[in-house]
């Protein structure tokens, strides 16, 4: 039993990376395999499809980034602001390894499915939106806290703030290399803080680190 518990999981991990790396249309269930170092046979006892896979992948992916994200140092701050600034700084920090290592799954899957595979699009869209919805919970909280008058809104901001992760990626892709990622993601830390006015807290978050 374990052993096909630990066919699937091959499949799962060797589906992130080699979709991650060439695309969903480009990517075969042999290349998954050859990939995960298991059978055909293997890969359809668990799998009808190339497509249940990829939705099979989607919550693999989206389970293991809740796991990163919870653990993270920065979650240990007290202050909510603190904690969206070191969300950042830790994305950031994971810009490593070869570019389908740190790209997202879920971005990479709905730009190329969104119309064609639409079960495909509706899981990525869970996945990025519930993503936003826990950065959302630290940005009211700091809106409350520091700008209880201001006009935007912290799931609108939540969002944004993935809008301009993706995109990073895309960069990162188009120059293969995370440098343009970083990049990105200081301005984007600029940005939150100039919707804020407490400039102690910027201080308290860099001693933090």
């Amino acid at each position: 039993m374990r052993e096909k518990s630990d066919s699937k999981t091959k499949l799962l991990n060797a589906s992130l990376y080699v979709i991650r790396a060439q695309g969903y249309a480009a990517t075969t269930v042999e290349e998954i395999c050859q990939h995960a170092g298991v059978t055909k046979g293997s890969f359809f006892h668990h799998f009808s499809s190339k497509e249940e896979l990829a939705l099979a992948a989607i919550e693999h992916f989206s389970k293991m980034a809740d796991g990163l994200f919870a653990g993270a140092p920065y979650q240990q701050l007290s202050d909510p602001l603190a904690r969206v600034l070191g969300y950042l700084d830790f994305r950031r920090h994971i810009l490593q390894g070869e570019l389908p290592e740190f790209t997202c799954l879920l971005g990479t899957l709905v730009q190329e499915t969104y119309d064609s595979y639409p079960t495909l699009r509706e899981a990525c869209e869970r996945g990025i939106s519930g993503h936003a919805a826990n950065i959302e919970i630290d940005l009211e909280e700091a809106r409350q806290k520091y700008c209880k008058d201001a006009k935007w809104s912290a799931k609108d901001l939540a969002l944004y703030t993935q809008a301009v992760l993706q995109g990073s990626f895309i960069l990162a892709k188009a120059q293969q290399g995370p440098e343009i990622a970083a990049e990105c993601i200081s301005h984007l830390q600029s940005y939150i803080k100039a919707l804020f006015h407490n400039p102690e807290i910027f201080t308290t978050t860099r001693r933090d680190k």
